[in-house]
């Protein structure tokens, strides 16, 4: 991660800061509260920009675990104009974190045990199972945020 002696390092986002992201978050903290008990709930970090041109935020925002630890890419700042891009960013974003950090698959499909992944279904932002998507089963999903 950030070394301090560096320059100043992760801080804590505050809540109503970015509510796309934390109305997302508190959706995709019910899943992990469901299936990962005792391991959430995920939070948002800011983390300073290395780079120093005009259009890049001063700061980056990532999912991580209560000790603070990341993985993966930062949220995209666009995704924060749509609820439905601003989950599937929070989820993935989540899902990186957990899986690296933690080496755990998560969600999990009660009915298939495999892994499950963001995705879309009409207009909601779901978890797919892969192993609904046969010729006689049809996809296999489940809304992020109802896997309790």
């Amino acid at each position: 991660m950030n070394d301090p002696s560096t320059g100043p390092g992760p801080r804590e986002v505050h809540p109503g800061e970015h509510p796309a992201w934390d109305e997302a978050l508190a959706l995709v903290n019910r899943d992990l509260a469901a299936l990962l008990p005792g391991r959430g709930p995920l939070r948002l970090l800011a983390v300073p920009s290395d780079a120093d041109v005009e259009w890049e935020p001063a700061e980056h925002v990532y999912v991580a675990l209560p000790d603070g630890r990341w993985h993966g890419n930062h949220l995209d700042d666009a995704s924060q104009a749509d609820p439905a891009d601003a989950l599937a960013s929070v989820a993935d974003a989540a899902q990186d974190t957990v899986l690296e950090c933690l080496w755990q698959v998560w969600p999990v499909c009660a009915e298939h045990r495999l892994g499950m992944h963001p995705g879309q279904d009409d207009d909601r932002v779901v978890w797919e199972c892969a192993g609904g998507r046969g010729s006689q089963d049809p996809a296999h999903v489940r809304e992020i945020g109802e896997l309790g």
